[in-house]
């Protein structure tokens, strides 16, 4: 698939877990970390705008589209 998701890279910048991050924006465990892995085959407006809310970052920072 040609998009990346740099999910780990800002968590890592703003020194955030997967588990502080699932709790923050009310997100399981389990469909945050399909994200992170980029198993997700979709993501909602609304989780991509908690994300970028809480991470303090743009929609293009986590992704990413390589050809």
């Amino acid at each position: 698939m040609p998009i990346i998701i740099n999910l780990d890279v800002m968590m890592a910048k703003r020194k955030m877990s997967l588990n502080e991050l699932s709790e923050k924006i009310n997100l399981t465990l389990s469909n945050l970390s399909n994200l992170k892995t980029g198993k997700a085959k979709a993501i909602r407006f609304s989780t991509l705008d908690a994300i970028c809310k809480t991470l303090d970052c743009q929609p293009g920072d986590i992704l990413e589209f390589k050809e």
